[in-house]
């Protein structure tokens, strides 16, 4: 495969393969060609030169970083129609029951009725696979309700109508499912729901993804776009980067033994080149040298490094929220709202779409006021705002060198330009008017502006969102290092477990507080749950685990409820292992009895075979559905 755009080269010859179970991630910077080579597999950018070859009736489905459109109608019935099949199906089946009306002769109705009952297996099969139930339960995972079934796709936003086409996509089920970013428009909740879903499948997967945790739990193999070209690896992301780097130390040694070892050829050509009596040993070298391959290194782009710059201590006391109101029409989002936000802490704001994230920010920066109540910041507070939405308020006309500037007249263009240089714009990139430039790289000036007025309170909405991988742990590793407070919003599960020291979790109109990180709050939320089980009658707001005493109560009552799960659930599976074994010892026999032309002379004898293969058929697929969720469950039980 090969693809130039002018001067830049994105692929050349590049050549790989993916298996019918393969969990690839795809990784490389911006710029590289990573969602220009999910297009090509789905024929919507057309290569230089390329053999694609699919296997015979693969089926391949793909979920872009940015959706265009959905189909109009109803939610439902535009996932269902996802699913190509149906009709053709039902019309097969409307056209055999003609022809079995119409047939003469007993063999010939045999025949009809028998292609008659295989479209009724497939019918059922196919609305137990792909049917109206199927599709609710994926749109709950989703987030959507039982309200939002019924309701026009058109009025959906634009992240939940890229949940819609995700819902669809999930519910084709296809041999390999390409997904650009698909994690960028889903609240943790879904999130979670939606990893579990993918870990639970067994087809192929090709995942762009810039959450490091994320993409680790679901990959096997990585696809990495390097500048010596496409690379393919064994393991998920962290192994990858291992990997490249054992690769880098080992080409680095050989390429140092084959120099020293040519300039001890150098030293004797030029040694002996004069002396007659050494002339076939000097040519034998002389071919030698000529004919060896240069050890080629590794060549790593430039990435994103900056650390954000030391800053102003401030009061002990932040930011203090005081019965703060806020609503938009019918919709309360806050009621009575108190909470205080302390010199040092990095709170990570979690909750489910709409339950009010970037609503706190937008108050906390200015940029939306509360119906009721107040908002200080504390003594020497300094603030800087990033939203996922300033990458897209730049001045188009300007340059980037301009926008900068704007910011900081005072200063000299040197200092705005090592700036810039830290965020990969050097020499003449600086030129460059915001209006040409990507999503990625109007995202890096928004986080480059952060950093030429020092501010000791960041607060930060999505600000992973349309950065590469490494970019995205480029920011983690500055913030890791940032002297202030901190305040943010991520769906990106890396970027919460390795910033946040507390959690709020936004519900009911307040904020539930937890300290530590994201697996921290989860935990939190678990022991809680399973506290609630073992005691139902106690009812009551989620508390805090504040000594180690109640810590040590709740894990031990969690090890007893996980004690009561995890037994029943071998005992189901067991069962259900020894049932399927049966099934398909039964099925065998009737499968070659079904395989017999013969059979079918005498059709009062073969049908009840015919229904008893169908019925195992149908239990079967619910035993096996069901020991997976069991296998899942286990899984979870035992942490």
């Amino acid at each position: 495969m090969s693809l130039s755009y002018g001067k830049k080269t994105l692929f050349d010859g590049a050549a790989f393969t993916v298996g019918p179970t393969d969990r690839i991630g795809l990784v490389g910077a911006n710029g590289t060609g990573k969602s220009t080579l999910l297009k090509i597999l789905v024929g919507q950018v057309k290569p230089d030169r390329a053999t694609v070859t699919f296997r015979r009736k693969s089926r391949v489905g793909y979920l872009p970083q940015d959706l265009s459109a959905l189909p109009e109608g109803r939610l439902l019935d535009t996932v269902l129609r996802a699913v190509p099949g149906r009709d053709e199906l039902e019309e097969r089946l409307k056209s055999s029951e003609a022809a079995l009306a119409e047939a003469k002769g007993e063999t010939e109705q045999m025949e009809w009725a028998q292609v008659i009952a295989d479209l009724h297996d497939e019918r059922e099969h196919f609305d137990e696979h792909f049917g109206a139930h199927r599709a609710e339960s994926i749109l709950a995972g989703l987030g959507f309700s039982q309200h939002d079934f019924q309701r026009a796709t058109d009025v959906f936003s634009g992240g939940w109508r890229m949940r819609a086409a995700l819902a669809g996509l999930l519910l084709q089920d296809p041999d390999l499912l390409l997904l650009d970013e698909p994690t960028n428009h889903l609240d943790l909740p879904t999130l979670s729901w939606f990893d579990a879903f993918l870990k639970r499948s067994k087809r192929a997967l090709m995942l762009i993804s810039h959450d490091r945790d994320f993409l680790n739990r679901q990959i096997d193999k990585v696809i990495s776009l390097e500048l010596e070209g496409v690379k393919t690896w064994s393991g998920n992301y962290d192994t990858y980067q291992r990997l490249r780097a054992e690769e880098a130390e080992q080409l680095l040694a050989r390429a140092q033994r084959q120099e020293a070892r040519r300039a001890e050829l150098e030293a004797f050509i030029n040694r002996f080149r004069a002396k007659a009596s050494k002339a076939r040993q000097v040519q034998s070298r002389i071919k030698q040298l000529d004919k060896e391959e240069r050890v080629s290194l590794t060549q790593d782009r430039d990435t994103v490094s900056f650390r954000f710059p030391e800053v102003a201590r401030s009061g002990r006391e932040v930011v203090t929220f005081k019965g703060i109101d806020k609503a938009f029409g019918a919709n309360v989002v806050y009621r009575g709202l108190d909470s205080a936000l302390l010199r040092g802490q990095r709170v990570a704001v979690v909750g489910v779409n709409g339950a009010g994230k970037t609503t706190l920010l937008k108050m906390l920066a200015g940029e939306l006021e509360p119906d009721a109540g107040s908002i200080s910041l504390g003594h020497g507070v300094v603030m800087g705002y990033y939203a996922q939405h300033h990458a897209e308020t730049l001045d188009k006309a300007s340059t980037i060198l301009e926008e900068m500037m704007a910011l900081v007249p005072d200063k000299p263009q040197s200092f705005v330009r090592g700036v810039l240089g830290a965020f990969l714009f050097t020499g003449d990139d600086v030129e460059k008017r915001i209006g040409v430039l990507s999503g990625g790289e109007r995202a890096r000036v928004a986080l480059a502006k952060l950093l030429l007025k020092p501010a000791n309170l960041l607060v930060m909405d999505e600000p992973t969102n349309h950065l590469d991988l490494d970019s995205s742990e480029a920011l983690i590793d500055a913030l890791d290092g940032y002297g202030g407070t901190l305040i943010f919003v991520s769906h990106n599960r890396s970027f919460l477990n390795q910033l946040a020291t507390h959690v709020w979790d936004v519900r009911d109109q307040r904020l539930v507080e937890w300290p530590g990180n994201l697996d921290d709050y989860l935990r939190h939320l678990e022991l809680d749950a399973q506290a609630a089980v073992a005691s139902p009658a106690s009812g009551g707001d989620a508390p805090k685990v504040s000594t180690d005493k109640e810590r040590k109560r709740k894990e031990a009552q969690a090890r007893a409820a996980k004690s009561t799960v995890v037994g029943p659930l071998k005992k189901e599976i067991a069962t259900i292992e020894a049932r399927v074994a049966t099934l398909e010892e039964e099925q065998k026999v009737r499968g070659e009895q079904l395989a017999d032309p013969a059979f079918y002379g005498d059709f009062a004898k073969a049908r009840p075979v015919m229904d008893a293969h169908r019925d195992a058929k149908e239990e079967l697929e619910r035993l096996y559905q069901r020991w997976e969720e069991a296998q899942q469950a286990l899984l979870d039980a035992q942490g």
